[in-house]
């Protein structure tokens, strides 16, 4: 049996763009999907008959009304659910341990693109066993193409996997966009102006190199490559403005400093114009 595509919801409207999103997602992977809403209870104080059921009644009349709007904005689909008595992390990561995808809504900033990744998103984006993708409300849903960024050390094949099956979801160009750094023209000049084209087709090759098994999985996926020497997390989301997704890595490692992100994940989670899927790789 499938496993279902879960949704974080809390009433705003970036959750809400989050879960249609969400259920176009299970739609195309013909599975269901789950909408998580955490409420957390307080034990009345002594001598106090208060309770938490009108809390409780809330968060059950919160998804029954979205469940509700997605089933008639997206024939066909099949909503599960029910309030979780626990806090919205603790909530959303149980939900990613039975799901295939997480989907998160996220705040733009400002006028500007891009996202606002609040203590919970940031949380759950750092700890998810499963990817994870950042909404943000008002993005227009697209299926033009697929964007992924490839690193300049080892490829992942859960990274890479995953950003081709949406490319074959959406019956969409697979972007792959690769950047590496060039000689620093100021501590090695000559290697600058001289071994600039001998980079380019090193990294050219290493490129069709490890996306080459991939095609022959997925022959069905048009393909397409960028490769140039810049600035990795600054390139993707140039490359990525307009996708219907881009499609990014994050390593399974705990810092003294927490989970680390990496710079490109960073910049793709607070500057895409388009949804924004995180992958743990190991």
């Amino acid at each position: 049996m499938l496993r279902p595509v879960a949704a974080g919801i809390d009433g705003s409207p970036e959750s809400l763009a989050a879960a249609h999103w969400a259920a176009r997602e299970a739609l195309r992977r013909g599975t269901a999907l789950r909408l998580v809403h955490a409420w957390q209870w307080h034990e009345p104080s002594a001598g106090s008959a208060r309770s938490d059921v009108p809390r409780r009644d809330r968060a059950e009349d919160l998804l029954t009304g979205v469940a509700d709007g997605l089933c008639a904005a997206h024939p066909g689909l099949r909503v599960l659910g029910r309030p979780a008595e626990d806090a919205p992390v603790t909530a959303l990561l149980a939900a990613a341990d039975e799901a295939d995808l997480l989907v998160l809504g996220s705040r733009g900033l400002g006028g500007a693109t891009g996202y606002l990744l609040g203590s919970i998103s940031q949380r759950i984006v750092s700890r998810s066993p499963v990817p994870v993708v950042l909404v943000r409300a008002g993005t227009p849903d697209r299926d033009r193409e697929v964007v992924l960024g490839l690193g300049t050390g080892q490829t992942y094949d859960e990274v890479v996997a995953f950003a081709f099956h949406a490319a074959r979801l959406r019956g969409a160009v697979l972007h792959a966009v690769h950047v590496y750094g060039a000689p620093d023209p100021v501590t090695a000049p000559r290697l600058a102006r001289e071994d600039g084209p001998r980079l380019l087709a090193e990294h050219e090759q290493a490129v069709v190199a490890a996306l080459g098994p991939w095609c022959g999985k997925f022959p069905d996926v048009p393909v397409a490559e960028t490769v140039l020497e810049g600035r990795p997390g600054a390139d993707l989301v140039r490359a990525a403005a307009g996708a219907a997704l881009v499609v990014v890595g994050r390593r399974e490692r705990e810092s003294r400093f927490g989970t680390y992100l990496g710079p490109v994940a960073h910049a793709a989670l607070h500057h895409a114009d388009c949804p924004v899927a995180v992958v743990p790789h190991t």
